[in-house]
């Protein structure tokens, strides 16, 4: 019960991945954003098994892989602030450039997002210490099926509020503030 409710009180909670599964919805509709959706779920859980069964070991060894890792994160966010603040432009809006992530970005993107490797690091040093194999695909299961449901909920937040976001003025406040939103999480990377 505790994993679970630890599961679902960090897949709900803002961070990069629902505060552009919001944007996605709020930009492209629910469909469109499934693949992103689902990437961000099953990219999640691969990313927690492997952590669980030997990368939490590399950054044991060698702790500048860490810090390596994770200014690449703040670039990439930094890079996809400014990617959300711009998808509303009304000169792209009828372009083939402006599509929401596709499944393999949003698994590859679980690789550099800073909420998610402190999830996975948490869930796997509190529920899988020993990181045994049934352990951690134990919390794999879990956080699966508690994160779906969980994430789901901000796409359907965003296409809610499509109606509120008809204008052009309007999408563009809302993707300045979602961009704004995805650097402020920056800032607990930053300051650790």
């Amino acid at each position: 019960m505790a994993l679970m409710l630890f599961a679902f009180a960090s897949s709900i909670s803002p961070g990069p991945n629902n505060l552009m599964l919001m944007s996605s919805g709020a930009n492209f509709g629910f469909r469109k954003t499934l693949p992103h959706l689902i990437g961000v779920g099953l990219g999640f859980v691969l990313m927690l098994v492997l952590v669980g069964i030997g990368i939490m070991q590399v950054f044991d060894l060698y702790p500048a892989s860490y810090l390596i890792l994770k200014w690449c994160s703040v670039i990439y966010l930094v890079y996809l602030s400014y990617k959300v603040a711009t998808a509303a432009q009304p000169e792209n809006n009828n372009s083939n450039n402006v599509k929401p992530f596709s499944f393999i970005q949003a698994v590859l993107f679980q690789w550099v997002n800073p909420k998610g490797w402190t999830m996975a690091l948490t869930a796997i040093g509190i529920y899988a210490p020993q990181r045994d194999i049934n352990s951690v695909m134990f919390v794999g299961i879990v956080f699966g099926l508690v994160m779906l449901p969980s994430i789901s909920v901000w796409v359907v937040l965003g296409q809610k509020l499509q109606k509120i976001l008809s204008s052009v003025k309007r999408l563009r406040i809302f993707n300045g503030v979602m961009a704004t939103l995805l650097l402020a999480s920056l800032y607990p990377v930053l300051v650790n």
